[in-house]
């Protein structure tokens, strides 16, 4: 009985726990929104390459993201190659494409990001995967995985992590993208990210 009682009082002393936690959240939340930049970094160009896909959002470029100057760090077989997505989704019809064949990694340079810029989108062809993450002070943190299957698409938008490393850094922080094949040979190209993730 005595023992019982003592998993009772466990049990509510974890729900009262559990409930001041829920109650903390939100103030902890908006005390947090105070540290973190909306506006956007720099003031790079936006368009909208993914309208044509029922996307109206406002993307801008990601550093070197379209592959036409080798301006990423590669290895593992990654490399520039001839070819690139067929939609001139940059206002110009490129030349080149990035391989990232499994086991092949690629990172672009460091860019500012903050809680204004909550994800990235690319387009992907050949056949394979390739995984996508943010590096933030040498820590790679995955982001999501894109599937080609033969003809040039855009991949789904991808949640980043950027407002928590806004949190983390005061605001902003300097990040890469790492694009690692998992299988496959498959092809990037035109990579954007989005500032505010909403239409227009």
């Amino acid at each position: 009985m005595f023992t019982s009682a003592r998993r009772l009082l466990g049990t509510i002393s974890a729900g009262c726990a559990l409930s001041a936690a829920v109650v903390l959240i939100p103030a902890v939340s908006a005390a947090q929104a105070q540290l973190i930049n909306l506006g956007a970094c720099n003031s790079n160009p936006l368009s909208q390459p993914f309208a044509p896909w029922g996307d109206s959002s406002s993307y801008e470029l990601a550093p070197g993201g379209d592959f036409e100057t080798s301006t990423w760090t590669l290895s593992g077989g990654a490399r520039i190659v001839p070819g690139s997505e067929p939609f001139a989704a940059t206002g110009t019809l490129g030349s080149f494409s990035l391989s990232v064949p499994a086991g092949a990694s690629a990172v672009s340079p460091s860019t500012c990001v903050d809680a204004a810029y909550p994800s990235v989108r690319f387009f992907v062809g050949g056949t394979g995967a390739v995984a996508v993450s943010v590096v933030y002070d040498g820590i790679a943190i995955p982001t999501g995985l894109a599937v080609a299957a033969g003809s040039w698409t855009p991949t789904a938008p991808m949640i980043t992590t950027s407002p928590v490393l806004g949190i983390l850094s005061g605001g902003t922080a300097h990040v890469s993208l790492e694009l690692t094949g998992v299988v496959g040979s498959p092809q990037v190209d035109d990579v954007f990210v989005d500032p505010w993730m909403r239409g227009g």
